[in-house]
């Protein structure tokens, strides 16, 4: 697998963190997790759901690596995580500032042993003004103003449905890691990789972020209605709502024209995409007419056939069996606890093939601990 080779200490916990790692163990990395004797990860105790022995939210993000319990007030078990971190060609840890200082764990005490070392630190706010502060991915969604732009018009602002700014983040410090791996193989330096959850959610807001910085207008709430695209929204069905995506004239006519209007695709006010988002409402209430006629099961089919892009609405198990339908084979059985979902990634010449159970609390303290102490074996094997 591409990362075979590469150790990376794991001394992150919760959300951000922890999927990081684990994509870096999914590309072949072996990591070591470092948990709190009797404690652990705090999404060890996040249910339910619960499973065997944890709870499916830290099974989520955190298979494929080896847990040893490590008390870092503790001088033995901190001289073994220092050793860990002396080995690893990866760091990742997401403490507040000046926590692992205390303990020689910091980027500074871990380069002098370990000059190769590719260091990452994932913070709420940074390291500058916002290093005292706590982040978690609901406070950053609000504060970042992805709330202000999620909900309806006239509700209250709304978080995303799950920690997307954890997510995000976490892709961010897979891609600054990979990228540091990749000098250090010019090089042999490594360094030191910074993200945080505010500036990866401020990336992430792409056209609303450049629409704001453009014009000085703050976007607001408009429900699944697109800013700048229409229809590119729900519209209502017999039975209820199917997702229509017009990107350009040429799918609004096959739109108008599959819906029995086809003189709406060379209606001034709807010929082009400026005109229809000026008359936006105009425009939904004459396709709703006429989408009203069937359910969003028949006019998703229908649609399709003629190159509009639509889909209704559906679930997660909806969208899992999508999935298995298109032969994506979205999830994958690790032996015990929960089915993980496969890797987004695929590679032609180096595939991903080993997935294995999220770790028992300490379950490799054991292995990990020996290894550790013995001088002469500088490979931790998964």
């Amino acid at each position: 697998m591409p990362l075979d080779g590469i150790l990376v200490a794991d001394f992150s916990r919760v959300l951000a963190g922890p999927l990081a790692t684990a994509t870096l163990a999914d590309l072949g990395a072996t990591v070591v997790k470092v948990e709190r004797p009797g404690q652990g990860d705090d999404t060890r105790h996040w249910g339910p759901p619960w499973t065997e022995s944890s709870s499916s939210y830290f099974e989520s993000a955190n298979r494929s690596k080896h847990s040893v319990e490590l008390d870092l007030a503790d001088p033995g078990d901190r001289a073994l995580a220092a050793e860990l971190a002396a080995r690893a060609d990866v760091v990742i840890e997401n403490f507040r500032d000046g926590a692992l200082a205390r303990h020689g764990l910091d980027y500074d005490a871990v380069r002098a042993a370990n000059p190769a070392v590719v260091y990452c630190s994932i913070t709420g706010f940074g390291s500058a003004g916002g290093a005292a502060l706590a982040g978690y991915d609901f406070l950053v969604q609000a504060v970042g103003g992805l709330m202000s732009i999620t909900g309806e018009a006239d509700g209250q602002p709304v978080k995303a449905g799950v920690a997307l700014v954890d997510v995000l983040t976490s892709k961010d410090a897979v891609v600054g890691v990979l990228a540091a791996l990749r000098s250090r193989d010019v090089d042999g330096v490594g360094q030191r990789v910074e993200v945080n959850l505010l500036s990866s959610l401020l990336g992430s807001l792409v056209n609303q972020a450049s629409g704001h910085l453009s014009t000085g207008a703050v976007p607001t709430r408009m429900g699944n209605r697109h800013p700048s695209i229409a229809p590119y929204e729900t519209l209502a069905c017999a039975d209820g709502p199917v997702a229509i995506c017009c990107g350009n004239d040429a799918q609004f006519r096959a739109l108008a024209a599959e819906v029995g209007a086809p003189g709406l695709g060379t209606d001034p006010r709807f010929a082009t995409n400026a005109a229809r988002v000026e008359h936006r409402s105009l425009l939904i209430a004459a396709l709703e007419e006429r989408l009203a006629t069937a359910d969003a099961a028949e006019w998703s089919d229908r649609l399709q056939r003629v190159g509009v892009p639509a889909g209704r609405v559906g679930d997660l198990a909806d969208a899992f069996a999508l999935a298995e339908q298109l032969g994506l084979d979205p999830t994958v059985d690790v032996g015990r606890g929960t089915p993980q979902v496969r890797s987004p990634l695929r590679f032609s010449a180096t595939p991903i093939t080993r997935y294995d159970a999220p770790p028992r609390l300490g379950e490799h303290n054991t292995q990990v601990r020996q290894w550790l102490a013995d001088d002469d074996s500088k490979e931790m094997h998964p």
